[in-house]
């Protein structure tokens, strides 16, 4: 089953974030999908902010790896990881950041950026945010979950 609509704004993909975010458990993960300057990292700032991560969280573009604390809806207390894959020459390269490890937490949250550059490395299940141009201030975005 796929949802979707149109964005309009920078505050609006924060608010779908924080809508992403209530639905969350742990063991999650988020795959983020869309061209440069869709919307991935706004959107992942918006489900960090609905999960009590304080001050500005940047895309680790050049880190490809970032942990915050946070919390979820329910209450329990998660390590929130957020990646962005841009920068990968190859799926191979997901062992020094230890995606295996990232896979298989059940205390965090994954949100990944560029996901498609993980290869045929990504997870069984995750949800999935597809984001593309519909104007110069508004996005389609459609999500899916995937089991």
């Amino acid at each position: 089953m796929t949802i979707g609509g149109t964005i309009r704004g920078e505050a609006e993909m924060r608010k779908l974030g924080t809508v992403i975010a209530r639905q969350l458990e742990a063991g999650d993960i988020v795959l983020l999908h869309g061209d440069l300057g869709a919307g991935k990292t706004t959107l992942a700032q918006g489900i960090a902010a609905a999960l009590g991560v304080e001050g500005a969280m940047q895309s680790p573009t050049f880190t490809v790896r970032a942990e915050y604390p946070a919390r979820l809806a329910g209450g329990d207390d998660v390590t929130l990881h957020h990646l962005d894959l841009y920068r990968l020459a190859g799926p191979d390269e997901l062992v020094d950041i230890g995606w295996d490890e990232l896979l298989s937490s059940e205390d965090s949250v994954m949100v990944v950026e560029w996901p498609e550059r993980a290869g045929d490395w990504l997870p069984d299940r995750y949800l999935l945010a597809t984001i593309s141009y519909a104007g110069p201030d508004a996005r389609t975005v459609a999500i899916r979950k995937v089991q």
